[in-house]
């Protein structure tokens, strides 16, 4: 038993089937026209090229440190867009003739150029594993266009490849001469403004000759040396008066004067010091005291003369203790080795003395100079600390900018020479076939397209005047039962003419395939409709 959605399908297939000459008319006339535009629409050809641009040379490490890296990715990437938009693709579109002589509005012009834009593609990759074009393997540049003359399309990628290289190498020129031309006004100005320093340093050193502060340190710095110098040396004078106070008590001491004088001289010299009349007389007397006695007129006279010595030494002594210089070569003190020594570390004390009192008048002379000079001498420290720090300021700029520039000068020579590395890994190509449009594709989407449209005019047709084709869609319709139904009075002359219907619709359906075979055939044979090839069948 059929269900009643297939009987409600069949009802409908019947139904749109009396419209069917209109719809296999609308299919025909869809068809021609999808045809004749995929006929009509322009054939793209595309151009492409590819260059390696490698950055990572052999002269690189060698200049590191040397020479001004100039980013030529930076450089690439500007030339990249002044490709796709500008008066650089401008240039290249008039001399291609992409733009025609004749076009001189600035808006048509401006619309061919953005279609021009559209068309052009230029892709960066990196010539390693890695995603990154920046990393050391260098980058593979890319430039397609699609034109609808294939000649054309050739021309406008070898003159993009050209320009990148041109323009990529000539810019950096240009970035270089630039930067060298604004550090040699830098380096001018810095040199003037150094000599200026430098003259004002000089007159200001010429104008303040004695005030200037000196490698340890400025006035401040000075005034306290010189008052530590002054402490310093007061408590080395008090130190050596000390010590000369000890030296002279020691010198006139008992210690320096008892000592006796030493033994007389070669026999029959005379002695000439009171000690050692002393000891001679003693001597004698001992000598005369064994042959005579003590009431022998020589033993009388020698202790006599043995008692005036002693007294006479007694008065020496004292003398001496009193520091009479005369009393030393009477006395013999003179030949006492540790007078003598003690007289010597005495006349030491007294240069020493002599010598920290000259010291601590020159240091007490030179605090009380710079006293004087408290309300100047800072004014001075400061105005020359000001000084040098413009001297030092300018002098740091001019050394940094001529290092610049020896980098720049150095970098100009490596690109000379040859740091940037391009290298064409495909020249310009472009296909025989047009790559759009896919023109089989699109004559059979409009055939398929036309059927479509042909079946969709008889079902639209049948909605707007439906029939009952079956008594179940009657019964259906109308909820009354249908006893039974009429048939045909000539269903041999229905059927015949069925038939007929049947062959001159699967012919009209035939010619149509047919119609789209020729199509292919033509498409293949390269035929393609415009105005101009319309003008030339005319």
């Amino acid at each position: 038993m059929i269900s009643p959605l297939v009987d409600d399908l069949i009802d409908r297939i019947r139904g749109a089937w009396r419209f069917r000459w209109l719809a296999l008319g609308l299919a025909g006339v869809v068809a021609v026209a999808g045809w004749v535009t995929v006929f009509a629409l322009p054939d793209e050809y595309e151009a492409s090229a590819r260059i390696f641009v490698d950055t990572r040379t052999a002269l690189k490490p060698a200049l590191q440190g040397l020479a001004v890296e100039q980013d030529v990715s930076a450089q690439l990437n500007y030339v990249r867009q002044s490709l796709l938009k500008g008066p650089q693709l401008e240039a290249i579109a008039r001399q291609t003739g992409v733009i025609p002589a004749s076009i001189t509005d600035p808006r048509v012009a401006g619309r061919i150029l953005d279609a021009v834009s559209d068309r052009t593609f230029i892709t960066v990759r990196s010539a390693g594993d890695s995603e990154d074009a920046r990393n050391g393997s260098g980058s593979v540049y890319g430039i397609s266009y699609r034109d609808s003359d294939r000649a054309r399309s050739l021309r406008v990628v070898t003159l993009m490849l050209s320009t990148l290289i041109d323009q990529t190498l000539g810019g950096k020129r240009a970035e270089a001469e630039n930067a060298q031309k604004f550090l040699e006004v830098q380096i001018r100005d810095y040199e003037g403004r150094l000599h200026s320093a430098e003259e004002r340093l000089a007159d200001f050193k010429k104008r303040n000759l004695g005030l200037m502060p000196t490698e340890q340190g400025g006035y401040f710095a000075e005034l306290q040396r010189e008052t530590d110098a002054i402490a310093k040396t007061k408590t080395s004078l008090a130190t050596a008066t000390a010590r000369r106070t000890e030296l002279s008590r020691e010198l006139h001491g008992d210690v320096a004067i008892s000592v006796g004088a030493p033994a007389a001289g070669p026999a029959g010299t005379p002695a000439t010091d009171t000690v050692a009349r002393i000891a001679e007389t003693q001597t004698h007397l001992d000598e005369l005291l064994l042959k005579f006695t003590d009431k022998h007129p020589d033993v009388i006279a020698a202790r006599q003369t043995l008692a005036e010595l002693k007294a006479r030494r007694d008065t020496e002594i004292e003398s001496l203790k009193r520091g009479d210089p005369n009393a030393v070569a009477a006395s013999g003190a003179s030949s006492n080795p540790v007078y003598q020594g003690t007289a010597l570390a005495l006349s030491q004390a007294d240069v020493e003395i002599a010598s920290l009192r000259a010291e601590l008048d020159q240091h007490q002379n030179k605090a009380a100079e710079l006293h004087r000079m408290l309300n100047v001498a800072p004014q001075v420290e400061a105005e020359y600390a000001q000084l040098n720090r413009d001297y030092d300021v300018n002098k740091a700029q001019y050394t940094a900018l001529l290092q610049n520039y020896e980098k720049a000068r150095m970098g100009e020579k490596a690109e000379n020479a040859g740091s940037v590395r391009f290298e064409v890994v495909q020249p310009p190509t472009a296909e025989f076939a047009p790559v759009w449009p896919p023109r089989i594709q699109l004559l059979a989407f409009a055939f398929l397209a036309a059927l479509v449209c042909g079946a969709g005019l008889a079902a639209l047709l049948n909605r707007l005047w439906p029939v009952v084709g079956s008594a179940r869609s009657l019964e259906h319709l109308t909820n009354i039962p249908v006893l039974g139904v009429v048939s045909s009075a000539f269903p041999g002359a229905d059927q015949k003419a069925a038939r007929r219907d049947l062959m001159i619709l699967s012919t009209v359906t035939a010619c149509l395939v047919l119609a789209f075979t020729v199509a292919l055939v033509l498409n293949h044979a390269g035929l393609r409709l415009s105005v101009q090839a319309f003008g030339r069948m005319v």
